[in-house]
């Protein structure tokens, strides 16, 4: 059974202006076609405006479908109300009630639904332990902390008990700090709750620690869907390859040509060389324009006998327990990361080396991965 199912998706925005003619929009979400599996955590990734959050919508029932069916547990639920869809809902707004104390905010909506004391009383006691509030129930929201009100907001989204948790950024309110313990927490606490769970961030850092498998999503239109590694490790365009990773994956525009029967990555404005890698023979040539993309942390400091490309330093940032170089690739600035303690400043010389077997390459145009024959 599968916990989630999106299957050929539209949504479209039909806006008319006071005495202007009606203006059908582009369309928001594109063809999306999706499907998790019950009790997979997924994370919808993608900047902002990008369609995720109107995705995560039309599932809870909040958007119209322009076209295409949702199943919740192999459920058709575009005609259903979002009372009955069996989801829970967590936004990035708490949206408590303030005349209300904890307890009575996580019981609000299963007093609603009609459900017993005894049974409210219940859930929201085994509930509330599991998000570290057992020691707020008494509390008023006026009286808590950004994390406290979102650990009550996930709270009262899942004593529902939902087939289907949504979350829709809700860490986006919180510091630097709040964010990484509220991460942990959630990722603790779908491990013990195992309920299918979609959550909608830009925050790449938070799909990567949080999801099983990551859809990334650019203008309405799914980019790539598989595992954390599967898109780090194998981007299939340049958009996901820059946008997965921190720093990003440098992408230079290079030029490849052949010397003495080997094939080189050269890039205008800059004497440095790398090696394409054998597998790549037999989709480039002499004169070959792409692009080529490798991780920072592929970009070495090579030794005293290193036969790399001298480079000067252009930028220094020591972050504690990594240093960033960037070198200046002509107009690009090449970025590597090294946890080398030496202290370097603008002008230095070190030598590049590139692990060549790491880079990607993808067309100038589309911008799509160029695969080895």
């Amino acid at each position: 059974m599968s916990g989630l199912k999106i299957e050929h998706v539209y949504k479209r925005y039909d806006n008319e202006g006071k005495g202007k003619k009606k203006k059908v929009n582009d369309y928001a979400v594109k063809d999306l076609n999706l499907e998790t599996n019950e009790g997979e955590f997924v994370a919808l990734l993608g900047p902002s405006g990008c369609g995720k959050t109107t995705t995560l919508r039309m599932t809870a029932g909040l958007e119209d479908i322009t076209e295409g069916n949702i199943y919740i547990n192999d459920v058709r639920v575009n005609d259903l109300h979002p009372k009955d869809r069996h989801i829970g809902l967590a936004f990035e707004d708490y949206a408590m009630y303030p005349p209300l104390t904890v307890y009575e905010n996580i019981a609000f909506n299963l007093r609603a639904k009609g459900v017993p004391n005894d049974e409210i009383d219940r859930r929201v006691r085994e509930i509330a332990p599991l998000m570290q509030c057992d020691d707020l129930l008494d509390m008023m929201p006026v009286k808590l902390s950004g994390g406290q009100k979102q650990r009550v907001n996930i709270a009262r989204a899942i004593v529902r008990r939902p087939e289907l948790l949504l979350m829709d950024e809700p860490l986006s309110h919180l510091d630097g700090k709040a964010r990484q313990a509220m991460r942990t927490e959630i990722k603790r606490l779908i491990n013990e709750i195992k309920c299918t769970t979609v959550y909608v961030t830009h925050d790449q850092l938070e799909a990567m620690s949080l999801a099983d498998r990551i859809a990334i999503i650019n203008f309405g239109v799914l980019q790539q869907y598989g595992t954390p590694a599967e898109v780090y490790d194998d981007p299939v365009n340049e958009f996901v390859a820059s946008f997965i990773g921190e720093p990003p994956m440098n992408i230079l525009v290079t030029t490849i040509i052949k010397d003495a029967g080997h094939f080189f990555f050269t890039f205008e404005g800059s004497d440095l060389r790398i090696q394409v890698p054998e597998r790549y023979y037999g989709v480039v040539s002499d004169g070959f324009r792409c692009k080529v993309g490798v991780r920072p942390m592929d970009v070495l400091i090579g030794g005293p006998d290193s036969k790399g490309t001298p480079e000067k330093v252009a930028t220094f940032e020591n972050l504690g327990d990594e240093r960033r170089i960037g070198i200046r690739v002509g107009e690009i600035l090449l970025m590597l990361i090294t946890e080398d303690d030496t202290r370097y400043k603008a002008g230095d010389i070190i030598r590049l080396e590139v692990r060549a077997e790491k880079t990607h390459l993808f067309d100038i145009e589309t911008g799509d991965r160029i695969r080895e024959a």
